[in-house]
């Protein structure tokens, strides 16, 4: 039965081709491929479309009669879809209705500013960022602020030790004790004062027994040196040792200078002169038996010169506090003159005359 059907329809699409060859081909072509097309209907649901298909597909629906769009395989919807969205494309404004979006990186430079400037308010904020080109509303600093957890300035996180000491270290002056024990197990203890912006030690004395009186002539002895600096002396820092009696304050208030003091267990408050106690001990006392005082206070002197004169700080750029003669632009590669201290521990290099 399906080759007698076979049959009869090769027969009647003869019958045609002979009648008008040139429509029938034509036309039998336009059977077959939508006959085609009914098949890979069958087998995809959904076939994917590059923009150039849906590009020619758009463009030949406006050309086409509805009748006819059945050729399609997407729905009417879809074309008259793709229709509005390539129109919507072209006859886009290139301007935006509304305000212009503030940048990434003006927000973080508020965040910066409130951050390191605990006592501005948003207002003051606002009014830096004009004299740096960024125009914002205060109302709009305001709300970031909010948002980022920060509230007025005056509940703000206030200044911290680190950022004090870097504002006033060219006027601060510290002051503590190194413990040393000798070869005797005898215990000594060394009064000293360090300048935080320069650096330079001042050893007071040393002593077995530390007494508040004594502590107090030692300070005495201080301040008739510190009157001829170029910038005066404003805030001495010290722990809470007992040592550090009334009449050891009363010594530095009567020359205008405030005695500030640190923290309960925070000696990182007191780094400078922490610092100081540690490369004493590394760089001396770990490698050298004291026998009594005389001989500490001499190993003591002779360092702090080295330290004050010669030892390169890394807070000073590589450059001692004190140097006892400038130093060269180039080196010339001529000899150099080694200088042994304490017995060899120390070196100090210079060019030889």
């Amino acid at each position: 039965m399906l080759s007698l059907c076979y049959v009869l329809v090769r027969r009647v699409l003869q019958v045609a081709v002979w009648r008008r060859r040139s429509e029938a081909v034509q036309a039998l072509e336009v059977v077959v491929l939508r006959h085609e097309l009914a098949i890979l209907r069958r087998q995809t649901k959904r076939p994917t479309l590059t923009m150039v298909d849906r590009l020619f597909l758009a463009a030949s629906s406006r050309l086409l009669p509805r009748k006819a769009w059945s050729a399609f395989i997407i729905t009417p919807q879809t074309l008259l879809g793709w229709h509005r969205r390539l129109v919507t494309k072209r006859w886009t404004y290139p301007h935006r209705v509304g305000r212009p979006p503030i940048r990434r990186e003006i927000r973080d430079l508020v965040l910066r500013l409130a951050h390191e400037n605990p006592r501005w308010g948003y207002q003051r904020i606002v009014g830096e960022l004009k004299g740096l080109g960024a125009t914002v509303s205060p109302t709009t600093v305001r709300t970031w602020l909010r948002a980022a957890g920060l509230g007025p300035a005056g509940r703000r996180q206030g200044m911290t030790w680190r950022e004090f000491i870097r504002t006033h270290r060219q006027s601060l002056l510290a002051v503590d004790f190194v413990t040393v024990d000798t070869i005797w197990l005898q215990r000594l203890y060394v009064l000293f004062f360090i300048e935080v912006g320069s650096r330079r030690v001042h050893l007071t004395g040393c002593t077995p027994n530390p007494t508040g009186l004594w502590v107090t002539q030692q300070a005495r002895h201080l301040t008739w040196t510190l009157g001829g600096r170029a910038e005066p002396v404003r805030f001495l820092i010290r722990d809470r040792d007992q040592k550090f009696t009334s009449a050891f304050d009363d010594v530095f208030r009567s020359e205008g200078i405030e005695i500030l003091r640190t923290p309960f267990r925070a000696p990182q408050a007191n780094g400078v002169a922490e610092r100081f106690v540690r490369t004493l001990r590394s760089e001396c006392l770990d490698w050298i038996l004291i026998r009594g005082a005389p001989h500490l206070e001499h190993v003591l002197r002779v360092f702090v010169e080295h330290y004050n004169g010669h030892r390169p700080h890394r807070a000073l750029r590589l450059t001692p506090p004190q140097p006892r003669s400038p130093a060269p632009s180039t080196w010339s590669g001529g000899q150099l003159q080694r200088r042994d201290r304490l017995g060899g521990l120390i070196h100090e290099y210079s060019g030889a005359a």
